[in-house]
């Protein structure tokens, strides 16, 4: 039953913004009242050049580029539903690619650029024309939520996060008739941890991802297919890291780290992976939410559009004291 009706959560993974303590008390980040949130979408460079990609606001998020660059599939929040569309950088409009009314998210292109596959309300991986000519279909039959993440380079395979097992699993699929068709999923790492955001390097031989193995979200390689002996694990970031992006058409890992986008030269000897310090490429990415432009010059980031009282309301945490007493009162154990 609903307890608590105003929690934050993280937009990109729902987790609520909340903890209790010991002696029953709840603290919670409070959510924003109203309309959702409107942001824009800009380009930022590694000097720090700004310049709108998508001026007009919107409730954007989860932005990933196309293969050749020249549209954006995005999630536009309306009301108490998510919807993907795509935007069309060349003809400056917009297309509309579900109406579900649901909580349509995490769009990720096939590397041909005529699929988007994504999850939605009541789990497993769907799949819709990128042109938006047919209607989303199954991929995968499951209630379990799966956010998709990466496709081999090949299009064969695609990577995705299982929310059961917070763990990281790969689907072979077929194009059949322009149609994606799965095949059987198979798990990339069975670990303890929380591993996440399976990115595929643009040779397919490695997969980038991020893990809390070590206490906190750092991005690690191994290879793939995954070794048998279970070994060949690199750790890249070591300040705290999230969502790997593989530069295109060089030899650079990309990482989010704070508000900053960090890059790591690697080279491979035999079946080894040799990543050079990670040093600094944007130091102000002003977003938490970016893909990279498939030249490797820029990233496309969502950006806040910042007023007086939605700083204050971004802000506000609330307590909650005796709440455990109001817990059993309102739900009883046994009833």
């Amino acid at each position: 039953m609903p307890v608590v009706d105003d929690v934050a959560n993280d937009s990109t993974n729902g987790s609520g913004h909340f903890d209790v303590t010991r002696a029953g008390t709840l603290v919670y980040r409070r959510a924003r009242s109203g309309a959702p949130a409107m942001r824009t979408l800009q380009w930022v460079d590694p000097a720090g050049r700004r310049e709108p990609l998508l001026a007009k606001p919107g409730a954007y998020q989860n932005p990933r580029l196309s293969p050749a660059g020249t549209r954006v599939a995005l999630t536009v929040v309306e009301g108490n539903s998510q919807d993907l569309w795509v935007y069309d950088l060349q003809r400056d409009a917009m297309t509309r690619l579900t109406f579900g009314g649901g909580n349509d998210n995490f769009p990720t292109w096939s590397p041909d650029g005529h699929y988007i596959v994504f999850t939605t309300t009541g789990g497993g991986l769907f799949q819709v024309r990128a042109d938006g000519a047919n209607q989303p279909q199954d991929l995968t039959h499951t209630n379990i939520t799966q956010n998709p993440w990466s496709f081999t380079p090949d299009g064969k395979r695609l990577a995705y996060y299982d929310r059961s097992d917070r763990q990281i699993w790969t689907v072979p699929l077929d194009d059949q008739g322009g149609q994606l068709k799965a095949g059987t999923p198979e798990p990339f790492l069975k670990s303890r941890f929380d591993d996440r955001a399976p990115s595929f390097s643009p040779d397919g031989r490695w997969l980038a991802y991020q893990s809390n193995e070590s206490g906190r979200d750092e991005v690690y390689v191994r290879p793939y297919p995954p070794a048998s002996s279970g070994g060949g694990t690199w750790q890249i970031s070591n300040s705290g890291a999230t969502v790997p992006r593989w530069s295109r058409n060089g030899h650079e890992l990309l990482y989010q780290s704070g508000d900053q986008i960090m890059a790591a030269s690697y080279t491979v000897k035999g079946d080894t992976f040799v990543a050079e310090k990670p040093r600094v490429w944007i130091a102000t990415l002003g977003g938490a939410e970016w893909d990279v432009a498939p030249d490797d010059t820029r990233v496309a980031v969502v950006t806040p559009v910042e007023s007086a009282d939605a700083a204050t309301q971004e802000h506000e945490v609330v307590f909650l004291e005796n709440f455990v007493d109001e817990l059993r009162r309102r739900a009883p154990l046994g009833k």
